[in-house]
């Protein structure tokens, strides 16, 4: 769970919890009166529970008539608990652990929702707020881009946040949104520009949407193609591994522990660490090289074969034309210079039935070609999906990188300057240590608790760093 720090444990929504909060609420002149009787949750309209640690949500069915909710900055897992308060119109869940969206079904004069910064990987089971303006889901794990569409179905939303979810880096992101919520006003904290709206949706005409999201369809596949002209490390997915970026990274935030590099002996161990890290994203940045130039191979060999066939069809098609043409001229000619009527007649009846050839041969061309260019999509659907995932699983897992070099290197190190800073602090102790420490090495080595802390969360940055590296290449290939 992302959202804890320390020590401090999880918390479920009790009585005195609520009682807690809605005593806070109270006037001061109120307060002690809430605290001797019993309050009325009848009255209570507004709850605020924020920052209390809180994994379950219960006990709130007391709190039928609450309008508004503030659930955030908590560990809360699954959204539960909340089915009796059916006038609720402001709900607050943002900065939590949440990864599915459920449990709102009876909600339904919700008209402000923020789910912002969870888990969630999927936009569902909301169908019933039909009074939802305003809807924030920004900073999760959405991927799917198409997936948008399906919030068509809240006919009064007007405010989106969908910043920060993998998904917005794709070039025509806010075409596509705004082109399937025509009712939008807000997107992302920005007010949408009149011009494009109008242009978006003067495109619909007489076929609805279909126009519309083909060309949107469309705008993403080519913003994805010309991203194929950029940086060969960043399309690689393996950008900032080549060299001493991420170690340097590592540090950027993390100035306490370089104080320690007087100690004895761990000198030595602060200088021979980059040299290994470094070598094992050199080794990732080759092999994200590699798997680059096998999805390139099989882009090309995709776009080849596709010319292929439709210069073929082309080919075919002209062909077919050409002899009907050289036909149908002998014909009129025939026609012209025919001597009975009955000739001619015969002519023209032959006319017909060449058109009619003409036709069903364009037409079984066209199966043909259309059957081809589907037996190739497929096909090389299938081949990406072997090769990019093959790159994530062992991103993931079989690659060292996750599984033993780089968290296991940084594991190490951890636990062996937690060793040799502890055993410079026990030869402190026994006034066994000659050198001279600066000063603020000695208020590093003043106790253990501190000594513990500061290494502790500087392990905490690099793994967080690492972590967030490896993330960036598994959504960028996704997206991909």
């Amino acid at each position: 769970m992302s959202q804890f720090f320390g020590n401090v444990e999880p918390n479920v929504i009790d009585d005195e919890m609520v009682q807690k909060a809605i005593e806070e609420k109270f006037p001061e002149d109120l307060g002690d009166l809430a605290r001797r009787e019993n309050i009325n949750f009848q009255v209570v309209t507004e709850l605020q529970l924020s920052f209390k640690s809180i994994l379950q949500i219960d006990n709130l069915w007391p709190l039928e008539n609450l309008t508004k909710l503030q659930l955030d900055n908590n560990v809360i897992e699954k959204i539960e608990g909340l089915e009796s308060l059916v006038h609720l119109v402001w709900l607050d869940l943002s900065f939590n652990n949440i990864e599915v969206i459920e449990g709102l079904d009876t909600l339904v004069k919700l008209q402000d929702l923020s789910l912002y910064s969870n888990r969630i990987s999927k936009i569902e089971h909301i169908d019933t707020l039909q009074e939802l303006q305003i809807f924030s889901i920004g900073k999760n794990n959405l991927t799917i881009l198409e997936d948008v569409v399906y919030l068509r179905r809240l006919k009064n939303l007007q405010t989106l946040n969908l910043s920060g979810n993998p998904f917005c880096n794709f070039e025509h992101y806010t075409l596509f949104v705004v082109a399937h919520l025509p009712s939008l006003v807000y997107l992302d904290f920005k007010l949408l520009r009149d011009s494009t709206v109008r242009f978006l949706h003067s495109l619909t005409g007489k076929s609805g949407n279909s126009i519309l999201q083909s060309l949107c369809f469309v705008a993403l596949e080519a913003g994805s193609l010309q991203k194929s002209g950029s940086q060969k490390h960043t399309t690689a997915f393996v950008e900032y591994l080549n060299g001493s970026f991420l170690f340097d990274s590592l540090y950027a935030e993390d100035t306490e522990v370089a104080k320690l590099a007087s100690l004895p002996e761990v000198e030595d161990l602060l200088q021979a660490y980059p040299s290994w890290f470094v070598s094992v994203c050199e080794n990732l940045y080759n092999y994200g090289l590699e798997e680059y130039e096998k999805r390139e191979a099989e882009v090309s060999k995709f776009y080849k074969r596709f010319h292929e066939i439709l210069t073929v069809n082309q080919q075919e098609s002209k062909r077919i034309i050409s002899d009907f043409e050289n036909q149908n001229q002998r014909r009129l000619d025939e026609i012209y210079h025919a001597r009975s009527g009955d000739i001619a007649e015969s002519k023209r009846a032959e006319g017909k039935e060449g058109i009619l050839h003409l036709w069903d041969a364009l037409m079984t061309l066209e199966a043909l070609v259309s059957n081809d260019l589907e037996e190739l999509l497929q096909d090389f659907k299938r081949s990406i999906d072997v090769i990019a995932s093959t790159f994530m699983e062992n991103i993931q897992g079989i690659y060292p990188f996750h599984s033993i070099q780089c968290r296991d290197l940084e594991n190490q190190h951890h636990e062996k300057l937690m060793e040799m800073t502890f055993a410079v602090l026990e030869k402190l102790d026994k006034d066994e240590v000659e050198e001279d420490f600066p000063d603020d090495v000695r208020k590093l080595l003043v106790d253990k608790d501190t000594i513990v802390n500061t290494i502790n969360m500087s392990h905490s940055i690099h793994l967080r760093k690492i972590d967030k590296r490896e993330s960036d290449m598994l959504c960028n290939t996704y997206q991909w």
